[in-house]
């Protein structure tokens, strides 16, 4: 009888987290750069008296690590590995313009200041993906800055005057009750009810985001409710030419943190420690399934 073929673990398919107490997978990472169980032991030596060698040799602690290198960045590796879960909105059909918020006191108020900012009708086009600080100029004019002009050119594109960011090549007059357009942006400010007398100093932000297919946010490092869960993971080796596949279900895994690239001309990757441990229910830390498919 010739030998078998060698057994082989070839690339690497997919990860698929999951839910620990309900079973129900949090999704499933495609872009892989590797990903790797390593079970670490230790040998503990018996050493004394004037041998240079060990008088017996024993087993020890076996720790198991896996590293996700991953090129895919969800919702839920942010839940997992930072400790909370993204809020998801529903697609935009008109974009967005969050509430006019105080940073200095002076720009904003509903009787003397601007009272609100708002789309311009029509304009939903030229919303951006943006956020803007208004600041006083005088007593009833200001001038708009944007933090960055990567959407820009968007619908009708503003540019910048000045190295300090602003856009407004002149400042725009805030008049009582009436709209004053932004201009390039596709948002315009409500000024205040009143006899309009902006403060020196003044200084007011918002953000916009375009018309778009769907929006996460998510805050990371607040006290509150903020902790990484343990979680199952499944691994899938790529499908060889000859059926063979291969699967780790890791029953027990925590990790903690996770790196966000940003390099030039380069796809964000990451590379994340994950324990594996002792499940008691399940009597271990993970199951290793072969198969070689027939047909």
């Amino acid at each position: 009888m010739a030998l078998s073929d060698p057994r082989g673990i070839y690339g690497v398919h997919s990860v698929t987290p999951y839910n620990r107490k309900t079973g129900e997978f949090y999704g499933i990472l495609k872009v892989l750069n590797g990903s790797s169980l390593n079970v670490e032991g230790s040998l503990v030596e018996l050493m004394g008296g004037s041998s240079k060698f060990p008088w017996a040799v024993e087993t020890g602690e076996l720790k198991v690590e896996m590293s996700l290198k991953i090129s895919q960045f969800e919702d839920f590796l942010f839940e997992l590995f930072l400790g909370k879960a993204p809020t998801q909105t529903s697609a935009e059909a008109a974009g967005n313009v969050s509430t006019l918020t105080s940073v200095v006191t002076g720009v904003l108020n509903a009787s003397t200041g601007i009272a609100s900012v708002s789309a311009k009708s029509g304009q939903s086009a030229s919303l951006k993906f943006a956020k803007y600080v208004i600041k006083y100029v005088s007593a009833t004019t200001v001038d708009v800055y944007a933090a960055s002009d990567v959407d820009a050119a968007r619908g009708t594109d503003w540019a910048y005057q000045t190295d300090l960011l602003k856009i407004t090549a002149s400042p725009l007059t805030v008049t009582a009750s009436t709209a004053t357009e932004i201009p390039g942006t596709g948002v315009e400010f409500t000024g205040g009810s009143g006899v309009i007398a902006l403060v020196a100093g003044g200084v007011a932000t918002f953000e916009t985001r375009p018309i778009n297919s769907g929006v996460s946010t998510v805050r990371i490092g607040g006290l509150a409710n903020q902790t990484m869960p343990e979680f199952g993971a499944i691994v899938i080796a790529q499908k060889r030419s000859n059926g063979e596949m291969t699967e780790l279900d890791c029953f027990r895994c925590l990790g903690s943190g996770m790196p966000i690239g940003f390099e030039k001309n380069a796809w964000a990757n990451a590379e994340i420690k994950v324990k594996a441990f002792y499940d008691s229910a399940k009597d271990g830390v993970f199951d290793l399934r072969y198969v070689k498919a027939t047909s």
